[in-house]
């Protein structure tokens, strides 16, 4: 799965890691993972993230080619 959560929160909010995290009451390592491509959020996270971001889940994240086999 791509994450365009870094490209997001610099681009819509400029919020920090910490900010956003605190913002979705999860931890900066879990921001930092989910930036990496280290861990795959909840859905009830992503909808956090998303609406911390005035965004969408599927502006925030995208299933790539390797996702459908």
């Amino acid at each position: 799965m791509k994450t365009n959560l870094r490209r997001l929160r610099f681009e819509r909010e400029e919020k920090s890691q910490q900010q956003l995290a605190d913002l979705a009451s999860v931890s900066r390592q879990t921001i930092i993972a989910i930036e990496r491509g280290d861990y795959n959020p909840s859905v009830k996270l992503a909808l956090l993230l998303a609406r911390s971001l005035n965004t969408t889940v599927e502006q925030l994240f995208e299933l790539e080619e390797s996702d459908h086999a």
